[in-house]
């Protein structure tokens, strides 16, 4: 590969004097409040870290990135960006107006020159880009269930990119590293993608993948957001600069890239590889299962392991980047060190500990051996999971109105609060309509809010390292998961369905309620006019018929103690 193209790449960013002077004008445009993850896109979008992309994209761009990973110009390009919007704001818009796009708090970041909208085929994107409409898929469910119904496409004039009050000195934009680059004489340079924290093996492996490729190290962590359940991007980083001090000094260096990963496996590789190219990389580590999202439906591994070694090989040409191969290291106990899983002197004992067992140990306060990871990066992720008895956590009991899950909750509540040691607070439905949802209605829209409400103020709770005990209907399951993926940042999330048949929840109805909707006087009432989604994998299934309140309430108690939640 001949030497890196270091000089700047193409920014959307406009001068100080207009960028002033469209932040004036702005005020007439219709304002569009940007999501987390719309925020990371537009962001790259503006440094240059999606170049060629001059905007989100349009319908036929769109299409042509669906269907065949091409732009309508013939550019290779895997991922879809598009802005997606409300139907209710879609509706106020037309081609050819401008729109103002501002952060959460307000802050208009740029403009949007809205050359196409249209409504997509979600189920299609789906199959094409991330392999099957599988909502055990993160990025489709959030397609599906987060995402809104029409997208938007044009050029968008960068106005201020967004504010990071965090790690100031360690975020690069794709030129601001190009420049460095050229400053420290870095022609060759690897990048390494991660969302996870670096333990020993990582450092292993990467200073062997830089030292193969005769080239300098970026280690490039994601920071905009990754899969629901990692670990947060605070203790991620603090433990990245715990690692730093491993490399031979001026080899390596770490950067942050502020982007909302897709967990699309072979696709995402590819786009991974255009990024790093775009940030003046030459080389990039490639793994096994890269940017896999996991299980789907079925129990299965949505990708192949090295589905996306194959297809970055076949397009690193086009790109210009080279992939390194991901070579697995493994622990060799007579040698007291790491080596590739390929070259293990035959006969040795290989350790080794995986994701899970890591998580285990630490929610269990057990011993993470030296061999495994550094005794810094232990440390940093103990102050952010302590021991699961020490953690706060929420259990979110879920059934047909009726079906003792408030009664159930307070006999809970009263058994966690003779125990001591964290304030424990009750979420019940009632209540929460009275204090927190009193201008909503019953429609599916509003039960989402008021469900998303109860999900808010109990990741709070468990974030704070107290006990929150939910007992609403919440009849949908993509509204489940999604407080599940709010509190599970925090703490434990426990489901406990409270599977009482719908006919005796009838014969309890102490409010009437039940034939109210029978008789059509109560609308889209669970269970009679409305569907509800029973839960496939709840922690706890419960039968309260023939069943005393109280053994109901110690068999979420003993759940609890299994979990190493509680000790008894």
């Amino acid at each position: 590969m001949s030497l890196p193209n270091l000089a700047p790449i193409p920014e959307l960013y406009v001068s100080y004097e207009s960028a002033q002077k469209l932040k004036e004008e702005a005020g007439n445009l219709p304002s569009w409040d940007l999501t987390p993850r719309q925020i990371c896109d537009l962001e790259l979008l503006m440094n240059g870290g999606f170049n060629p992309l001059k905007g989100f994209m349009t319908e036929e761009d769109y299409n042509g990135v669906v269907e065949n990973m091409r732009l309508s110009d013939g550019t290779l390009w895997p991922m879809p960006i598009n802005l997606d919007v409300s139907e209710d704001f879609a509706a106020k818009i037309e081609p050819g107006q401008d729109i103002a796009l501002r952060d959460q708090e307000g802050v208009i970041l740029a403009i949007l020159s809205v050359t196409d909208l249209w409504t997509p085929d979600k189920a299609r994107e789906a199959e094409k880009v991330f392999g099957a409409n599988d909502i055990a898929h993160p990025s489709v469910n959030y397609l599906h269930n987060a995402a809104g119904k029409v997208y938007l496409g044009g050029p968008v004039t960068g106005i201020q990119p967004p504010v990071h009050y965090d790690f100031k000195a360690r975020r690069d934009t794709p030129n601001e590293l190009r420049a460095y680059f050229r400053k420290v004489g870095w022609r060759r340079v690897v990048a390494f993608q991660t969302r996870n924290p670096l333990h020993r093996a990582h450092q292993e492996l990467t200073f062997r993948a830089a030292k193969e490729a005769q080239a300098n190290l970026l280690i490039h962590p994601v920071v905009g957001m990754t899969k629901p359940g990692d670990i947060d991007h605070f203790t991620r980083v603090r433990c990245y600069e715990a690692v730093l001090d491993q490399y031979p000094a001026s080899t390596t260096t770490l950067s942050l890239l502020n982007l909302a990963m897709r967990m699309g496996g072979p696709r995402e590789a590819l786009w991974h590889g255009i990024i790093r190219k775009n940030h003046g990389c030459t080389h990039m580590i490639v793994g096994r299962d890269h940017a896999g999202p996991g299980k789907n439906s079925q129990g299965k591994d949505f990708y192949g392991p090295y589905e996306a070694q194959e297809l970055f090989k076949k397009h690193a040409a086009e790109i210009g980047i080279e992939m390194v191969d991901f070579k697995q290291m493994v622990y060799v106990q007579e040698k007291a060190q790491y080596f590739p899983v390929d070259e293990v002197p035959e006969g040795a004992t290989v350790l080794d500990i995986s994701g899970t067992e890591l998580r285990r140990r630490l929610a269990e306060g057990l011993e993470i051996p030296d061999w495994f990871s550094f005794p810094d990066v232990v440390a940093e992720l103990r102050r952010t999971r302590p021991a699961r008895s020490k953690q706060g956590f929420t259990v979110f009991f879920t059934g047909f109105s009726g079906s003792g899950k408030s009664t159930v909750a307070n006999a809970l509540m009263v058994k966690l609060m003779e125990m001591g040691g964290r304030p424990v607070t009750l979420l019940d439905g009632d209540v929460v309509r009275k204090h927190l949802s009193s201008e909503l209605g019953f429609s599916k829209e509003h039960r989402d809010i008021n469900i998303k409400r109860i999900g808010y103020v109990a990741s709070e709770i468990t974030k704070n390292g107290g006990i929150a005990l939910c007992a609403p209907i919440a009849p949908y399951t993509s509204t489940r998961r999604a407080v599940r993926e709010m509190i599970e940042q925090y703490g434990a999330f426990v489901e406990v369905h409270v599977a009482t048949s719908l006919e005796e929840c009838e014969r309890r109805d102490r409010k009437g309620l039940y034939k109210l909707a029978r008789e059509g006087k109560i609308k889209e009432f669970t269970g009679i006019s409305d569907p509800y989604e029973v839960p496939e994998n709840p922690e706890l299934r419960l039968d309260t018929e023939n069943v005393e309140v109280d053994n109901c309430a110690h068999q979420v108690i003993l759940k609890l103690e299994a979990m190493g939640l509680i000790a008894v």
